[in-house]
């Protein structure tokens, strides 16, 4: 597995009112939420990638402003078709 450094200034999390540890859990956040709104990961590569489970992940994604699920109309359509009686 590759691993990733980011160098930030010291002064960034308690600026953001945030621990160290915190602030580098939200970037990892943020930057996993990211990469699955523009569909380069799935939601679990990206659960992976913010290390919390893929439901953990799916039901952060409203506060993120992140769609769950990006259904075209004829998906929409096809969820919602009427049962055959």
């Amino acid at each position: 597995m590759k691993a990733m450094q980011i160098e930030y200034p010291e002064a960034w999390p308690a600026a953001a009112g945030s621990s160290a540890e915190r602030f580098e859990d939200e970037a990892r956040m943020a930057l996993a939420m990211k990469l699955f709104e523009m569909g380069r990961l799935t939601s679990g590569q990206a659960a992976q990638l913010a290390g919390v489970s893929r439901v953990a992940f799916l039901l952060s994604c409203p506060q993120w402003n992140v769609p769950s699920v990006a259904w075209d109309a004829a998906e929409i359509s096809a969820e919602f078709k009427p049962l055959p009686a």
